[in-house]
């Protein structure tokens, strides 16, 4: 039967029919009445020159550009030496302003010229990041996706105020990710409610703009009912081939290790307004409708961050992941500047015969010998005998595998993962990779200085039997529905949930935001108890989010077979 997976999920948005408008010749002629000021500020990764040449074409008298206003690279680069470290994934996180990379007297002339550019009746535009720090009028806000962003680094674009255009594009995502992102979230967040217009250059060949009310009407709508995030796949060393049917991929790439298909800060949504769709960060949902999609207990512990992810690991007809552990909380912070850390847990969505996961020391290991080992290993003198250290588990469909931080891990051949963490992101230490280079030919990254301080050697053969495998109870069971409780591990803050449904289900929310994935079954409808969203089709392996704000919901299974669908969601915190 032909896999249903959409790799493209729209939200259809209500209210606003014809709002996208589309191509630069229609963006132009919109933009042309408005005035006497238009101001165009941007997400760092915008190609600002092509951009700039369609712009130039709307009759004005004033161009101003805000780059002149910024420190220049030499000033930025030793201000953020610190952050940006000498680590090809590692910084260390930026929580500085805007402000504190411009240059306050270059800025107050950009502000006098187009003031009195503006009082005497000229014609004014001001384009660039930051630009509407300069300017007031018509305001137009070019907005980017993280995940086209980082292509766009793999292909030679330098990180904001830089030269780096050759430089490793794993330093380029750093920096972006630990300052730049992080930098330029703030100040959007800062204008959501005066942009008048957001316009989509992430496809250049098909640029697209949309009001702001119709943009900030969409969020809202979906803040308060299920929706997918548009999901991406990237290839790797030990990627898979098992994604390819089931998510209906390109059939002649190499391999697909990687979708990140439930993470916030790193896919889009696609706000489709029935004329076409507009494409934006998801993080954007997430900074302004913080509260109905987290709900108050999440964002007060949390603030406008989604704290949990859904990503897929395929490594059937791939190889190995390499053997990692993750930085526990308090090195994280220390370390990072990080507020939390990477716990996770490996559900097997599907495996073939054969198929494992290695988790947790063996017993009676030598903690000296086996970082020797691993640092003569990765010296290329000897080949690590992984075995020799670590437990090996049998994994077939429906395992779960629970891994707080601070244990070794990683999923073997044949493996279909759906992973279930928290979302820091990058925050993996790989202590061995079996003797590989990235697909870039370089060696890639092994972190044993940060991997020795953090593994947890007490997490040996029983405790992780008792504790990390499989720790499955029924939570309740009826004519209509099986709810277990898979994990996660007492030290996590995340709970999932495993519900087997017959016909329905319903869920109480508790005014937390669900993760979700249909992991059994062609397809399931989530339906509204109060009637406040109309019913929500998902599909077998797709990940959905439902809103803190819808309360309770029903999971229906329209089919004549048994569905499984895993719930994730945020633990309240003790009493």
């Amino acid at each position: 039967m032909k896999s249903l997976y959409d790799p493209h999920p729209k939200t259809k948005i209500n209210g606003y029919p014809d709002a996208l408008i589309d191509g630069w010749d229609a963006i132009r002629a919109t933009l042309q009445p408005q005035g006497p000021t238009l101001v165009f500020d941007t997400y760092p990764g915008v190609y600002d020159e092509k951009v700039k040449a369609e712009l130039k074409q709307i009759p004005h008298d004033v161009w101003i550009d805000a780059i002149d206003m910024f420190k220049d690279k030499e000033t930025i680069r030793e201000q953020l030496r610190y952050h940006i470290t000498d680590d090809r994934i590692f910084g260390r996180m930026y929580y500085g302003e805007i402000d504190n990379f411009i240059v306050p007297e270059k800025r107050a002339a950009l502000q006098t010229r187009a003031k009195e550019a503006a009082e005497a009746g000229q014609r004014v535009i001001v384009y660039g990041y930051g630009a509407s720090l300069i300017a007031t009028g018509t305001l137009v806000y070019l907005d980017m996706a993280r995940w086209e962003i980082t292509l766009r680094y793999r292909n030679g674009m330098a990180n904001f105020q830089e030269d780096n255009f050759d430089e490793d594009a794993l330093r380029k995502i750093k920096r972006g990710f630990f300052i730049e992102w992080r930098v330029a979230d703030k100040h959007k967040r800062s204008l959501f409610d005066s942009i008048d217009y957001f316009l989509d250059t992430n496809d250049m060949d098909h640029v697209k703009m949309v009001s702001g009310e119709a943009v900030r009407a969409g969020l809202a709508q979906m803040a308060h009912r299920p929706f997918r995030l548009v999901p991406y796949f990237d290839p790797g060393v030990w990627g898979g081939q098992w994604m390819k049917d089931v998510c209906n991929l390109d059939p002649d790439k190499e391999n697909y290790a990687w979708s990140f298909d439930g993470v916030p800060e790193e896919n889009s949504i696609y706000l489709d307004f029935g004329n076409g769709y507009i494409e934006l960060p998801a993080m954007d949902l997430v900074l302004y409708e913080p509260k109905p999609l987290l709900g108050a207990s999440v964002y007060s512990r949390f603030g406008a961050e989604f704290p949990i992810r859904f990503d897929f690991l395929d490594t059937i007809g791939g190889q190995n992941l390499s053997l990692q552990v993750h930085p526990l909380t308090e090195y994280i912070h220390r370390t990072f500047g990080m507020a939390y850390t990477q716990d996770e847990s490996y559900y097997i969505l599907d495996a073939k015969d054969g198929a494992t996961v290695y988790l947790g020391l063996k017993e009676g290991v030598d903690k000296e010998q086996m970082i020797a080992d691993l640092y003569a290993a990765n010296r290329g003198e000897i080949l690590f005998d992984a075995e020799k250290y670590i437990n090996k588990f049998p994994a077939k469909k429906h395992d779960h595998f629970l891994i707080p931080a601070g244990t070794c891990h990683c999923s073997g051949a044949d493996a279909m993962v759906l992973e279930i963490s928290a979302t820091p992101y990058c925050f993996t230490f790989k202590l061995w990779d079996w003797a590989r280079v990235g697909l870039d030919g370089l060696p890639r990254p092994v972190h044993i200085d940060h991997g020795k301080q953090n593994i947890q050697w007490d997490r040996t053969t029983k405790w992780v039997e008792d504790n990390l495998v499989n720790a499955v109870y029924t939570v309740r069971e009826d004519e209509h529905v099986k709810e277990e409780h898979t994990g996660l591990h007492e030290l996590e803050y995340i709970e999932t949930r495993r519900l087997w449904i017959e016909d329905e289900a319903l869920v109480e929310n508790e005014d937390n935001v669900n993760m979700l994935n249909l992991i059994e079954g062609q397809m399931a409808r989530i339906e509204s108890v109060d009637g406040s969203f109309e019913p929500f089709e998902v599909h077998y392996a797709e990940t959905f989010i439902v809103p803190a704000s819808v309360k309770n919901y029903k999971i229906v299974n329209p089919t004549d077979s048994t569905i499984g669908v895993i719930r994730a969601y945020v633990r309240k915190p003790q009493a």
